[in-house]
């Protein structure tokens, strides 16, 4: 029998492309409970609404939407609760510079699972893009379908 790797959750944040210019990314660990780990397997969480601050020199993700886990307890979790973000020190200083400059964010892209279980989350050093650039976007995207369709007529 030939060994096949299960396909890894993976929950996007499209809007994050949209808003922003992604300068470097970056992947972070996130400090979870029990029953977080649960619901993200299954696929309940959302990053539209998610931010990235730092508090005492630690990269925290608030507003990161996790369903509480359907057959949880009293024990369940807060759906929108502030968790730690887990880099190496010598990114954290350097992300912490650069947010200090004017017009950079830290936004969350995407959160996934690896092969070893874990959840991780792709962070990316962003700059808020102009609504001409956002313009910009919407058209290369109708352009890209338009072609997808022709190519599909013949």
């Amino acid at each position: 029998m030939a060994s096949e790797k299960k396909p890894t959750l993976e929950i996007i944040n499209r809007k994050a492309t949209f808003e922003y210019h992604f300068i470097d990314t970056y992947e972070a660990g996130i400090v979870l409970q029990g029953t977080e780990i649960k619901s993200i397997r299954k696929g309940q969480a959302n990053l539209r609404d998610a931010y990235c601050v730092f508090k005492k020199g630690e990269l925290i993700i608030r507003s990161l939407f996790i369903a509480e886990y359907a057959h949880g307890n009293q024990f369940n979790h807060d759906t929108r609760r502030p968790r730690k973000l887990l880099l190496r020190r010598g990114e954290l200083r350097k992300l912490e510079k650069k947010v200090k400059e004017k017009g950079f964010t830290i936004v969350p892209y995407r959160l996934y699972l690896t092969e070893r279980g874990f959840a991780k989350l792709e962070i990316a050093l962003a700059q808020g893009k102009k609504s001409y650039d956002k313009r910009e976007s919407i058209k290369q995207k109708d352009l890209k379908r338009d072609m997808a369709r022709i190519k599909k007529a013949y």
